[in-house]
C-alpha cells in the first residue's frame, strides 16, 4: 500500500476538518489563557511583570506550534501533546486541585467570590475543555491518517536528510 503525501502548504483543503478544528480549539485556549492573565490583574495579588512576560513568551511558542500543526509534521503533533495537553493541562489543574485538597470549598467559592475570581474560574474550566476538545481532536482517525499521509522525513530536521 502506498501512501500518498499529503500537500505541507497548510490549505484548508489539505486540512482535514479534526485537525482545523484543533487548531481553533488550541487557539481558543491561548484566548482563555490571555484573558485569564489580564483578568488576574484586577485581583488583590496581581502577576508580576516578569510572570507575564514569561506566559505570554509561551503563549507566542504555543501559537507557533498550533499553526504549524496545519503542516502535518507528526513531531508538532507530539509536542502539542505533551507539552500542552499534559504539562500544559496539569498546571491548569494542579492550583484547583491543591485549594480543594487544602480543605477549600466549591459552594463557599462561588458564594463569596467578586466578580474577577469568578471570571478567572470560568475562563480557567474554558481553558481546560478547549485543550482536552483539541487534544482529543489532534488523534482522531481522519487527524491520524493526515499525519500518518507526511513523509516520515518531515519530521527531521534539513540537517538530517543531507548526511
Amino acid at each position: 500500500m502506498t501512501r500518498t503525501p499529503v500537500p505541507a502548504t497548510g490549505s484548508a483543503a489539505a486540512v482535514p476538518v479534526p485537525v482545523r478544528l484543533s487548531v481553533l480549539g488550541w487557539l481558543t485556549a491561548v484566548a482563555a489563557g490571555v484573558v485569564e492573565a489580564l483578568v488576574r490583574m484586577m485581583l488583590p495579588d496581581p502577576p508580576t511583570p516578569g510572570q507575564l512576560a514569561a506566559r505570554f513568551a509561551i503563549y507566542a511558542v504555543v501559537v507557533a506550534l498550533v499553526l504549524a500543526l496545519r503542516t502535518g509534521r507528526n513531531a508538532v503533533r507530539w509536542a502539542l501533546a505533551v507539552l500542552l495537553g499534559g504539562v500544559g493541562t496539569l498546571s491548569l489543574v494542579i492550583e484547583p486541585l491543591s485549594w480543594l485538597l487544602a480543605g477549600g470549598s466549591p459552594a463557599t467559592f462561588l458564594t463569596t467570590a467578586d466578580g474577577p475570581a469568578l471570571l478567572v474560574a470560568g475562563l480557567r474550566v474554558v481553558h481546560l475543555v478547549a485543550v482536552l476538545t483539541a487534544l482529543v481532536l489532534m488523534f482522531r482517525p481522519r487527524a491520524n491518517a493526515f499525519f500518518r499521509a507526511m513523509p516520515r522525513c518531515a519530521d527531521r530536521p534539513a540537517a538530517v536528510l543531507r548526511r
